[in-house]
């Protein structure tokens, strides 16, 4: 297995990662012509999940979103791929951060801050780009791989402009062990939590979801602002990121307030333009009940 994932990497993915934009984007429309016409990846999610998110649309509107998903979602995937070679100008020329002397008046009041966006336009490339855009020592969260070759790539290219990555089990021990240092830590929280039975519910999309809870306990445990990070996309391959403050006094919010005020910010987000949102997973799969 250690010597496939390897021959994977250096025969496959690192070559592509290299490829010139123009080619990369043209590989993109391959693969989406692929997995949209010919081996269908997960579509019957998608339309479920778009079909619930948009009960006023048409079969057709359907159909229209999902093709734009699809051609956004390759995109994204190699783009990811890209992460591997991508250098630092480069990459801040593609996303490019509009107000990053935004986060100064919390280092400032010598204060840690933190930073949530959704599975929205270029995560991979923000979450990449905001560590060489702030004087913050940063932290992000990931979720650690089973096959430990390609995890050590993850860790590696995420981390390769200063970054530290943690697991979300070790978030808690880590802001501990620094709590007398200043961060920006990264979140990226719109996914089902874990634990479903800690989650807080709240509607999204007109349906009751469990949303992560964790970034409002580690912002009101330690007093810091809670930042959004506002992705669009401008055009193929080009991004951008505004961070929007959603509270500076987060004691001041009763329990699962400033989740809500997230996912609230995110839900408008992706009504404006949908398909550049994570479709393909099942987010209304819970019940209240559970």
């Amino acid at each position: 297995m250690h010597l496939f994932s390897k021959l994977l990497y250096y025969l496959i993915i690192l070559p592509i990662s290299k490829l010139p934009f123009r080619l990369l984007y043209a590989l993109s429309s391959v693969f989406y012509y692929l997995l949209f016409y010919i081996f269908p990846y997960r579509k019957k999610v998608v339309k479920q999940n778009l079909r619930i998110a948009f009960p006023d649309k048409s079969e057709q509107e359907i159909n229209l979103i999902c093709k734009k998903f699809y051609k956004h979602f390759c995109d994204i995937v190699l783009e990811t791929i890209k992460v591997f070679s991508i250098d630092e100008p480069t990459l801040h020329e593609r996303l490019q951060i509009l107000n990053p002397e935004f986060l100064l008046k919390y280092k400032q009041q010598n204060r840690s801050v933190i930073l949530v966006t959704g599975h929205y336009a270029s995560w991979e490339w923000a979450a990449l780009a905001f560590t060489g855009k702030t004087s913050y020592k940063t932290m992000g969260i990931f979720k650690p791989l089973s096959n430990q070759f390609f995890n050590q790539l993850l860790i590696s290219s995420r981390g390769k402009f200063g970054c530290e990555l943690c697991a979300p089990r070790q978030v808690g021990t880590f802001m501990e062990n620094h709590k007398n240092e200043l961060y920006a830590y990264g979140f990226i929280a719109d996914q089902n939590p874990s634990n479903v039975s800690k989650g807080h519910w709240m509607e999204f999309f007109g349906k009751q979801v469990p949303v992560n809870f964790g970034l409002e306990k580690y912002a009101k445990k330690y007093d810091m602002p809670v930042v959004f990070g506002k992705i669009l996309k401008q055009k193929r391959g080009y991004y951008t990121m505004e961070y929007i403050e959603l509270t500076d006094t987060p004691n001041t919010f009763a329990d699962g307030k400033i989740c809500e005020m997230f996912m609230e910010f995110l839900e408008q987000i992706i009504k404006d333009q949908p398909e550049y949102w994570l479709w393909t997973h099942k987010r209304w799969k819970h019940s209240p009940k559970q």
